[in-house]
């Protein structure tokens, strides 16, 4: 399974790295590991029998447990075949092995779900189609579904973090790319790419330079240079070439992709002065132009709604299930020391307005705005029954409250106070960017152990990169990975006084 976490920025290498790669026009690998089509037909052939075999085997158990026979061999086994045919070219045709070097494992066990029931829902209009579907147990029908879906996510979790800890240790070669740059840039990328196991197997400088002076470089000594770039691709065979461009060279851009367009190959371009920003960038049409969308809303208007009913019926549910427990935490208060049950405290919601957030008092003081001071280990602030509920997060249950309001939603960015929004916002460039979304009564970071008193800048940049991961990464799937994690992780509960 790949890093949960989002990629740091790059690190400048050593110059010693730098000289190395500046010096070399093309990187011959000491050894060649298994090209990642061979990885991939094997997976497929593996997952091909899996499938095979749960199908049967879930049609021969039924009929022997309940018919008391064995299922007619040429009818069930015509559909075997059928569905693992149809699994893995679903698979190969939506492309589920792209990227296996930084796919996550819960969106490679999904597809590999979806592709089982969309087999079924072709084997399923097969049977109609060709009138054989009183041949064809229905019980046995749902069996096999549920049997091979257990069986393909059970397969892709064994197999998907190995196939990533065989292209992490270079025995599985995903890409090889062409590097085109400065000497500095293409070491960092180079190494940037060594991470995902993406193998760089040339680096040339960019042509088409200018001297100190600001001259251009004479047409021959150009034409040359280009010329030598081009046959240097060629030989090396990459599926990808990266052109590592900056501002200075953007006016001549053109002419190198035109150039490049003779290699067969991919052909990118980074904009190395912009890498952090365009991180999340994409192509589009916009009207009849092609723009590049550089940040989108996290969420469709159709995942809102769908977010927003989610939100709505749990918060309702754990209003009701939950009553007799916050009244008792409520009774508890009230004996434990003076002062209302429930405070209001002013945070920063989405699209950074502030909010008034439910809690259950566990302070003996109610801070809030610029007076609002985090809590820490062993605080004289908190009372007896305070330190329980913080410790197990009940002190945030009144929230469910906000998420009725439409103010918050279950799963999210936690709502920092406005005197804490203060400190960071200026400090951190990207920190406002975690109210693009609703806040959370819990969220990604804090499951990570993202919680507690942010005493440093490096503890909240941690905090706030979980949370751009959440954004970036939404799905129905996280959320409810989320929630689980919250009630039974250990990290949940990490740095919680």
């Amino acid at each position: 399974m790949p890093s949960q976490h989002p990629r740091p920025l790059l690190n400048h290498r050593t110059a010693a790295a730098s000289a190395v790669l500046s010096s070399q026009e093309a990187i011959q690998p000491s050894r060649r590991p298994q090209p990642l089509s061979v990885a991939v037909t094997k997976l497929v052939i593996q997952e091909f029998f899996v499938v095979f075999g749960a199908s049967y085997l879930a049609s021969a158990i039924y009929h022997e447990a309940i018919a008391k026979e064995l299922p007619s061999s040429h009818l069930y086994i015509a559909a075997d075949l059928f569905l693992a045919a149809a699994v893995e070219a679903i698979a190969l045709g939506f492309g589920h092995y792209k990227n296996s070097q930084s796919q996550s494992r819960h969106a490679f066990l999904f597809s590999g779900f979806g592709a089982v029931a969309l087999a079924f829902s072709f084997l399923l209009s097969a049977l109609f189609l060709f009138k054989i579907t009183e041949l064809y147990s229905r019980a046995t029908f749902v069996f096999q579904f549920i049997t091979v879906g257990f069986a393909v996510l059970a397969a892709r979790a064994f197999w998907q973090p190995r196939l990533q800890s065989a292209i992490a240790a270079g025995l599985v070669n995903a890409r090889r790319v062409v590097l085109v740059g400065d000497a500095i840039d293409r070491a960092e990328f180079a190494s940037r790419l060594k991470a995902t196991a993406i193998e760089t197997v040339g680096s040339f400088p960019l042509p088409l330079r200018q001297d100190q002076n600001g001259d251009a470089d004479p047409p021959e000594h150009a034409e040359r240079e280009l010329r030598r770039l081009i046959d240097g691709c060629r030989r090396l065979k990459p599926d990808d070439i990266l052109i590592l461009a900056k501002q200075d060279g953007l006016s001549r851009l053109n002419g190198l992709v035109c150039a490049l367009s003779e290699v067969p190959a991919g052909l990118h371009v980074v904009l190395v002065d912009a890498v952090a920003c365009l991180a999340t960038a994409r192509i589009v049409e916009f009207g009849n132009t092609v723009t590049m969308q550089v940040l989108r809303p996290p969420l469709s208007q159709l995942q809102q709604a769908a977010k927003r009913v989610f939100d709505v019926f749990v918060a309702a549910v754990g209003l009701v299930v939950l009553a007799p427990l916050l009244a008792l935490v409520a009774i508890a208060i009230k004996l434990d020391s003076s002062g209302p049950v429930l405070f209001r405290q002013t945070r920063h919601g989405y699209n950074n307005e502030t909010i008034k957030v439910f809690k259950f008092r566990s302070m003996t003081r109610l801070e809030d705005g610029d007076d609002f001071v985090q809590a820490v280990r062993n605080d004289s602030r908190v009372t007896r029954v305070g330190a329980i509920l913080r410790r197990t997060n009940i002190d945030e249950l009144p929230q469910l409250i906000n998420v009725l309001r439409g103010e918050m939603s279950i799963v999210g960015p936690r709502p920092h106070a406005t005197a804490h929004n203060k400190m960071f916002e200026g400090k951190i460039s990207v920190f406002s960017r975690r109210h693009v979304v609703k806040p959370g009564i819990t969220g990604w970071a804090q499951v990570n152990g993202c919680r507690g008193a942010t005493e440093t800048l490096e503890q909240m940049q941690r905090r706030v990169e979980h949370d751009l991961y959440y954004i970036d990464n939404w799905s129905f799937w996280l959320d409810l990975r989320i929630m689980v994690m919250t009630l039974f992780s250990k990290s949940a509960y990490t740095n919680a006084y």
